[in-house]
Parts: C-alpha cells; sequence; structure tokens
C-alpha cells in the first residue's frame, strides 16, 4: 500500500514560514508527479501546486505564486512545501497527493496549517 505522511505543519503568525514535507513509501517515488493540495475550513479543496517527476516542471496557483516553493529529493522519497509570507487565508489542512494520468490516486493524512497573531 503506497503511504505518504506529511509532517511540519504549525502555527505560524502572519508574514511568516513553514516547511511541510512529505515521506514517501511503498512506490516509486521518483518516477511520478507530485502535489500539494489544500483544504480551508469550511471549503473544498484547493490545489496549490505540481511538480513533475524530476522536478524539472513545476506550477503554482496564482493565490500562492511568489510565496511558495515546491521541490523534492528523489533520493529521499521526500516532498517539500516551502511557504512564506504567509496569510490567514493560507490557513488550512495540506495534503500531499501523488499524481495519476490528471488526477490523484493516493494523498497523505494531510498536515494543519494556522496562520494567526
Amino acid at each position: 500500500e503506497v503511504q505518504l505522511v506529511e509532517s511540519g505543519g504549525g502555527l505560524v503568525q502572519p508574514g511568516g514560514l513553514l516547511r511541510p514535507s512529505c515521506s514517501a513509501s511503498v512506490f516509486t517515488f521518483s518516477t511520478y508527479a507530485m502535489s500539494w493540495v489544500r483544504q480551508a475550513p469550511g471549503k473544498g479543496l484547493e490545489w496549490v501546486s505540481s511538480i513533475n517527476s524530476g522536478g524539472g516542471s513545476i506550477s503554482y496557483a496564482d493565490s500562492v505564486k511568489g510565496r511558495f516553493t515546491i521541490s523534492r529529493d528523489n533520493a529521499k522519497n521526500t516532498l517539500y512545501l516551502q511557504m512564506n509570507s504567509l496569510k490567514p487565508e493560507d490557513t488550512a489542512v495540506y495534503y500531499c497527493a501523488k499524481n495519476e494520468e490528471g488526477d490523484y490516486d493516493y494523498w497523505g493524512q494531510g498536515t494543519q496549517v494556522t496562520v494567526s497573531s
């Protein structure tokens, strides 16, 4: 069974930074595109960012462009999301997801990010 385990969320003040990570196992991490998706309280899922298998192709939602940076370390089977200049509206549960043919076939359990003073 594919396993995706997020960590690194937490409580931070507006303008602060966090770097959640996602540890992957039981599949060949280096051959799949990966994504971060978030869900704010009372709202639906929102795509945040995606990165291809080699890390050379990256895309971001307009809401996080210029503030967030997605990256991956295929030697460590780990996906990262560097989040800078955090805003209260970034408060959400952040999930990493394995891409498969234009969709997501596996998800982590999520990590809570709360931006509040």
